[in-house]
This record gives C-alpha cells, structure tokens and sequence, in this order.
C-alpha cells in the first residue's frame, strides 16, 4: 500500500485498515566514485516496499535527505542538521496519528540519521505515537556475516552488492579500482582510541571503503531478502502490541 499512489478517499479506505506505517528514510551523499549519491534511500525505499508488499503494511515517501554534512567536500552531497530531520520526522509521525495510525517505523538506510531518529522515537513514544527506527545492516548481522567476504560499511562490497540488485545501471564498475585505491579498508580514523576522523575526506579521498569488487548482484538480492523479511516480521509483532505495552512505564511506587 504506498500513499503517495492513492487518492484521499482511497487513503481513507487503507488507514482505516493500517496497522503500521514504514517511513523510508536515507540520504543523499557520495558513495565513491561508483555509487550513485542516492544509494541509501533507494535501498531504504526498496527494503520497505518490499516488506509492504508482502505484510500489507503502508508505505510512506521517502524522505531523501538526511544527516550527511561529513561528506560535504565531495561534490552532489545534500544535509540537513540532526534537529531537522528529528523534526520532520516527528511532523510526519504526528500527521499520521491525526488519521488514525499510530505506529510508525523509520526504515533507516544511513547510519547518519540514527541519532535524530532516535530521539524522535522518544520524543514521539511521550505522546502515544510508537515509532521505532529499523536499521537495515543491524538486523540482519547474521546474513552480512555468512555472505559479505570484505569489510568497509560505506560504499564497499555490501552496499554495492545491494545497488546492484536494485539498480545495476547506476553502478559503475570500471571505478572499482579508485574507488579502492584512494579509500580506507574501514570506516573511520582513530588515534589512541579516540576519534578524529570527522569527516569522510580524513580517512578516504575517494569516499568508499573497503572493496566494492567482490560485489554481485546475488549478494545484494539476498541481503534484500534478508532485510525486508525482518522488517516484516517486526511489523507483525508491533501490529500485535497493545498500546499499554508500548507505552512508557509510570513511576516507581
């Protein structure tokens, strides 16, 4: 059930029937110099279509821009700051509990957005609209482990495993190679424990990580799978939660 799609009287007849809503939401940043800038909300997207299709949950537009002002030297890099999206968002979560639905999970697609969505699920859960944030690649750990051969979080195999299966066009193989020999094996910079790769352009001059050649599309469509099936089944047990479960516990006598 996507909203976008349906007039107001056919979206009267689908939230009268909702349970939960799914809330793409991911980015657009670079993704090296093989990765379209929209890699994380159009495996967001994807992912939560997905999983509406085949649970019947509703499926909101995606918001396509989140917290990605770390990759700002690279040209095409969009952001807003966490605030904005943490209110947004809420906006969104409340537009819908005024028809009805008030459950909502934010199918996150950029490690970036956590934080804000976070908070916005707090905030929100104080005033009876229950939403939670669905992080793709931390749901499913054991799936990346039994497939995923390299390491690199950011534009290396598993995502571009992943952008092969939805939009193999988009993918550019012949900058595998750069992409690979001006990034970093991982994902940030550390000193002594502490911190300070602030910004991508401090550990990785082509932007990715790790080694996108190992990529496939079977990967990608596996790891698909894999995450819109979880996300389904956690839809199923939220839609089956009371609202006095959800809610936040009184104080201690």
């Amino acid at each position: 059930m996507e909203l976008s799609r349906m007039t107001w009287s056919e979206a009267r007849e689908a939230f009268s029937k909702a349970q939960v809503a799914l809330l793409p939401v991911g980015s657009t940043e670079q993704h090296g110099p093989h990765l379209p800038l929209g890699t994380d909300w159009l495996t967001a997207e994807e992912i939560a279509r997905r999983a509406s299709r085949v649970g019947g949950w509703l499926l909101l537009p995606t918001v396509p821009v989140g917290v990605s002002e770390h990759h700002r030297q690279f040209w095409g890099t969009l952001w807003v700051p966490p605030g904005v999206l943490r209110d947004y968002v809420v906006g969104i979560a409340r537009a819908l509990a005024s028809h009805g639905l008030n459950r909502i999970v934010f199918v996150n697609g950029h490690g970036g957005n956590t934080p804000a969505l976070d908070e916005a699920s707090r905030t929100l859960r104080r005033e009876g609209i229950y939403a939670y944030v669905y992080v793709w690649w931390r749901a499913i750990p054991d799936v990346i482990a039994e497939i995923i051969e390299s390491g690199g979080s950011h534009a290396g195999e598993m995502e571009t495993s992943v952008m092969l299966a939805i939009a193999r066009e988009l993918v550019r193989p012949e900058h595998y190679s750069e992409a690979v020999r001006g990034g970093s094996s991982e994902w940030g910079k550390t000193i002594h424990g502490v911190n300070v790769g602030f910004d991508t352009l401090d550990f990785s001059h082509s932007g990715a990580t790790g080694d996108p050649g190992r990529a496939t599309p079977e990967k990608g469509a596996r790891l698909l799978q894999a995450a819109a099936a979880r996300l389904n089944e956690f839809c199923k047990w939220l839609s089956a939660q009371p609202d006095e479960a959800l809610a936040p516990k009184p104080h201690l006598d």
